[in-house]
């Protein structure tokens, strides 16, 4: 029953909430970026918006909705995706866990502070490739 409540309120914030989100990302307003991936089995194109925080060159992920999600196991599968953060495009080139003092860390303070309180644990990070933009 939880996995189907849980499989219904992904449902609903890919065709409602990130439609709005994906178009502020696009535009480099507001908190979110783009990770524009393919899909592991259909070859298409997606985008996804994610708050995400600079480290160094590199990017830092929250897992909010754990690993399973798509988006995630598409960028495993292809080793690669891009970035879109503050409208810029930067391309990825691999994705490894990020330890939860760092991930925190990353995002500063006050989104450490709800990351904290919300018991978020699940950060990755996300490998700027080398001669990207930055």
């Amino acid at each position: 029953m939880a996995h189907r409540f849980r499989r219904g309120a992904l449902w609903t914030l890919k065709h409602t909430l990130n439609r709005l989100t994906s178009r502020a990302a696009r535009a480099g307003r507001g908190p979110f970026s783009l990770v524009r991936h393919t899909g592991r089995k259909t070859g298409k194109t997606y985008e996804t918006p994610l708050i995400l925080a600079r480290h160094g060159r590199d990017f830092v992920a929250e897992l909010t909705y754990g690993p399973e999600v798509s988006w995630y196991r598409n960028v495993v599968a292809a080793g690669r995706c891009v970035v879109v953060y503050g409208g810029a495009e930067y391309q990825i080139d691999g994705i490894e866990p990020f330890g939860t003092a760092e991930g925190l860390q990353a995002f500063g303070n006050p989104a450490a502070l709800v990351l904290r309180a919300l018991r978020r644990r699940e950060f990755r990070l996300l490998h700027t490739a080398p001669g990207a933009a930055v």
